[in-house]
């Protein structure tokens, strides 16, 4: 049994991984942001850690993450305010990394978007950029650490059903249920071909487990 910390425990793909990787038989810890958002992580079969990781400095995180097997980044400002978006998508996952090394945490998975590549192809004017910036930057920061670190870029969320199902190396503008993508962090998590590599996908025809397999 692994020790894995969720850091934006209360998201959509976050409340469908936990129960997952509870059934898988793991002890998950499910960080959120405030008292109301205890029950519904709890109801995952996850502890409920009320943990801020936007405000939150490096030794508080190396602290809470301590004895921790893994950590699944998959926090975010939620768009709409440039100034926290960077301050949650770059600057507290930046924060999130370099406390996971101060634990000793080395297996670390971050849930980013396909299109998370150096051409950005996202006008600097566009109310989207904030969120592909910072995004990049935590995505280069974290290839540069020593941890045994996997980004997962899924396509254009949405809500449909998992089908267990994804094709890799697509672009940003395909459909991805993000019960998919919970599945492919549970897969990523377990599978060692996952492990420095970022997986842009979306929703597909190959079985998650084959297509990581086949990296």
């Amino acid at each position: 049994m692994a020790t894995i910390v969720i850091i934006g425990g209360h998201g959509k793909v976050a409340l469908r991984l936990a129960p997952l990787l509870v059934a898988d038989g793991h002890r998950v810890l499910s960080w959120v942001r405030h008292d109301d958002q205890l029950e519904d992580v709890r109801a995952t079969g996850a502890e409920a850690i009320l943990a801020d990781a936007e405000t939150m400095g490096v030794e508080a995180m190396a602290a809470a993450l301590a004895g921790a097997d893994a950590v699944v980044w998959s926090a975010g400002a939620g768009g709409g305010d440039p100034a926290r978006t960077y301050a949650v998508d770059r600057d507290a996952a930046i924060r999130s990394m370099q406390a996971a090394e101060q634990a000793g945490v080395r297996r670390y998975l971050m849930v980013s978007w396909a299109g998370s590549v150096p051409d950005l192809g996202v006008p600097a004017d566009s109310s989207f950029f904030p969120y592909a910036d910072a995004k990049l930057a935590a995505d280069d920061h974290l290839r540069g650490t020593g941890l045994d670190w996997t980004i997962l870029g899924p396509g254009t969320l949405t809500l449909d059903e998992p089908t267990g199902r994804i094709e890799t190396g697509v672009g940003s503008g395909r459909p991805t249920s993000r019960a998919n993508v919970a599945l492919a962090v549970r897969e990523a998590l377990a599978q060692p071909a996952t492990i420095r590599r970022f997986i842009p996908f979306a929703d597909g025809a190959v079985p998650i487990a084959e297509a990581f397999a086949a990296l």
